[in-house]
């Protein structure tokens, strides 16, 4: 009759444990759906600069120009007036 007894007992426990690990998968869904909303972070690296463009200069060095800064007006350059307006 101690078998018949102890049955009733095992569910019980097997019921709270099984109901205390569904309370408990409950708490990651409502961190991620209460505070899913990603956070304004302070990035470490350099602030956003403008879009720059390399030119040549007419001493033959490479500078970075803001394109803000640009006329609209470009005309492709021949490589024999490039040649001659490069000082050597």
């Amino acid at each position: 009759m101690k078998v018949e007894e102890n049955v009733p007992a095992v569910k019980n426990t097997r019921m709270k444990i099984l109901m205390g690990i569904g309370i408990l998968s409950i708490f990651p869904l409502l961190k991620f759906s209460l505070f899913g909303k990603k956070k304004n972070t302070v990035s470490c690296s350099p602030a956003d600069q403008e879009e720059t463009v390399r030119l040549l200069t007419q001493d033959g060095k490479l500078v970075d120009v803001k394109v803000s800064k640009l006329g609209t007006a470009r005309t492709k350059v021949s490589d024999k007036e490039l040649l001659a307006w490069v000082k050597k």
